[in-house]
């Protein structure tokens, strides 16, 4: 069907308008970009003189390199295990009826809708009555918390658009459950646990709010030590980490997107 005039003005119109929204979103960090190459001491925009001195003492300062060594441990402890969690959960979910699956589905997203501060202020005053150490095991408990709804979604949507025909095939050649789990099912769902892992691991990675309430000096992640230099220096240096974080996030979820597709995770069409 050929477009007429007023839907040729139409089309541009609304490429323009997303233009222009996208552009809008973007600016902050065009402008935190541009900042972070300023040579003076004093955080302005836009920069009288250029200089990536900033991005060297990014690098050297010792609790920044501290901070990525545990978030990206804590990310892979904890992405690990809201996986083996999430799965576990999505496939009785998906598989069986019992009398209380809608509270346990409803149990499982309320990360989704309880603020992230809230979680971590929980678990500090729980740990605290029980006299437990703000380890790195607690900040990964709250973790697998909070990114525990991303991985048993992702699951369960791989689980309702899978072909039950190919276990029934399996099982009636003679495959035991456990045989048909490892060689049929688990394959088929591998996208789907891939993309959760991978999409819980830089949740967690990103995770500011309730680590704030369960880190200590030790455990101290990437964001909450950002935190600290903010409170205490006013140099471009966190606009350089800020650069470098956001570039790092985002080839991330660029990769992710472009093996798995986020609108599946999501269950977005």
């Amino acid at each position: 069907m050929r477009k007429t005039p007023l839907d040729r003005v139409l089309d541009w119109t609304g490429r323009l308008l997303l233009a222009a929204i996208l552009g809008f979103v973007m600016l902050p960090f065009v402008v935190v970009f541009i900042a972070s190459f300023n040579e003076s001491a004093i955080l302005s925009f836009p920069p009288r003189s250029w200089s990536t001195k900033w991005y060297v003492n990014a690098f050297e300062y010792r609790d920044f390199g501290l901070g990525l060594v545990n978030s990206l441990k804590i990310a892979a402890f904890g992405a690990t295990l809201a996986l083996i969690a999430g799965a576990g959960f999505a496939y009785v979910l998906d598989r069986y009826d019992f009398r209380f699956k809608a509270l346990l589905n409803s149990v499982l997203m309320s990360p989704l809708i309880i603020p992230n501060f809230t979680i971590g202020l929980g678990l500090l005053v729980l740990s605290a009555a029980a006299s437990l150490p703000r380890s790195t095991w607690l900040v990964v408990a709250t973790h697998v918390i909070i990114v525990l709804p991303f991985v048993a979604r992702s699951v369960y949507v791989s689980l309702r658009n899978f072909e039950r025909r190919y276990e029934q095939a399996a099982e009636s050649l003679g495959g035991t459950p456990v045989h048909v789990l490892w060689t049929v099912t688990l394959p088929l769902l591998l996208p789907g646990l891939i993309s959760g892992g991978i999409f819980a691991a830089i949740l967690s990675f990103n995770e500011f709010t309730a680590s704030l309430f369960v880190v200590n000096q030790s455990t101290k992640t990437l964001p909450v030590a950002m935190y600290d230099y903010v409170r205490e220096y006013a140099d471009p240096t966190l606009a350089a980490v800020s650069v470098m974080y956001l570039v790092v996030v985002a080839t991330a979820l660029v990769i992710v997107h472009k093996l798995f597709r986020l609108e599946k995770v999501l269950n977005v069409d």
